[in-house]
């Protein structure tokens, strides 16, 4: 019997990887709807290849555009409200969502209902929203399972083990484009050179995260909130190789070592299926098994990091304080109006802020709690630092 299954954000990398495995099996997946934002000549595509009845696009522009075209053999919609029409009957077995940014909080809450399973790839939303993500699953019946493939090995690695079990859990980091720079002057580096990332195909924003590692400092958030580990039993340490993913040390003196190739398809294809054969000749590496190369963080180099000691121990909206902020500086660097080096010195002295403070007591109740502090710190980034 094939599988209903969905993707929330199927034009992206993640979305992109999960139909290539699906390809290879067709025969087992029946896929009841995707969506995009602006990209309609890919999903149409994809929608054609797959036999897909259903698309959302909610770029109103791309909505308006397709829908004037004639002989469009699917149902179009333009807003996530539409999950009601589509999903009529029975829940779907499988949903992927992978929507990035804060645009991916609202669809992701709102399908936890309408799916046996979800897979997240969309770290705000753990981050931000975990609590009313939590309760979502909780009321629903909805297993989940992490996408990321530090995540995703932790989840795979700790299956039936109790948390009070472990000793520590070490995330590892490639250190990114500049690990190996010696350029002293980081308003001096160009945007080119920190999107050249050594092992990954990503997004630009999560490329530029990855070289001050601000994506770790969120992947130690999202760990803590997935997996109800207090963040003294995590930390960082860097594996430029990025073969091995997650480091478990349990009480009794055993280590669990997760390893896999720099393939995303790995983590994506185990979570859509129970048991996922991934079909690939150099499927253990010698020779990066040789050349692991582990590395404490040097915190003069990743100042970053240093953010961690700030976060309260309790789900807030401070971690929206960080997200938000991070998100639009590395996007005024992108947009060229700020320098490389101030995304971290912008982002120390707004998490250290007083004026902020108050956000670690406060919990979020709603998305709108979310959306609301997102536009505040925008504001005070273009009234302070622009």
């Amino acid at each position: 019997m094939k599988k209903n299954i969905a993707i929330l954000g199927s034009t992206g990398s993640i979305g992109i990887n999960l139909l290539e495995i699906i390809k290879k099996e067709k025969n087992k997946i029946n896929i009841v709807f995707l969506s995009a934002n602006k990209n309609y000549q890919k999903l149409v595509n994809q929608a054609k290849f797959f036999n897909v009845k259903n698309l959302i696009l909610t770029d109103k522009n791309s909505y308006n555009y397709l829908s004037k075209k004639k002989n469009n053999n699917f149902n179009l919609y333009n807003k996530f409200d539409s999950f009601e029409k589509i999903i009529k009957k029975k829940k779907l077995d499988y949903v992927m969502s992978s929507i990035t940014g804060l645009s991916g909080l609202y669809p992701t809450l709102s399908i936890i209902k309408h799916t046996k399973k979800i897979a997240i790839a969309n770290k705000e939303a753990i981050i931000c929203a975990w609590n009313l993500i939590d309760n979502e699953l909780n009321r629903n019946n909805t297993k989940f399972i992490p996408v990321d493939s530090e995540h995703f090995s932790i989840w795979y690695a700790i299956k039936k083990i109790q948390i009070n079990n472990i000793r520590k859990i070490y995330l590892t980091a490639s250190g990114g484009s500049l690990l190996n720079s010696s350029q002293l002057d980081l308003n001096l580096v160009k945007i080119s050179k920190v999107l050249k990332h050594p092992n990954w195909s990503m997004g630009k924003k999560i490329t530029v995260d990855s070289s001050n590692l601000m994506n770790k400092v969120f992947e130690i958030i999202e760990a803590k909130n997935i997996f109800k580990i207090p963040y003294s039993k995590l930390d960082i340490i860097i594996h430029p190789g990025s073969y091995i993913h997650a480091i478990i040390q349990f009480k009794n003196g055993m280590t669990k070592i997760i390893a896999h190739n720099t393939t995303m398809k790995i983590p994506i294809g185990n979570t859509l299926f129970d048991n996922f054969e991934y079909k690939n000749n150099n499927f253990l590496d010698f020779k990066k098994l040789n050349k692991l190369n582990f590395q404490n963080v040097n915190k003069k180099k990743f100042p970053l990091v240093k953010i961690l000691d700030l976060v309260p121990k309790k789900y807030s909206l401070f971690e929206t304080l960080l997200v938000s902020a991070d998100d639009y500086l590395v996007q005024l660097f992108l947009d060229n109006k700020i320098k490389y080096g101030d995304i971290q010195k912008n982002l120390l002295k707004i998490a250290k802020d007083k004026n902020f403070k108050m956000y670690k007591n406060i919990i979020p109740k709603s998305i709108n709690d979310i959306f609301s502090l997102n536009k505040v710190v925008k504001n005070f980034i273009n009234n302070t630092y622009l």
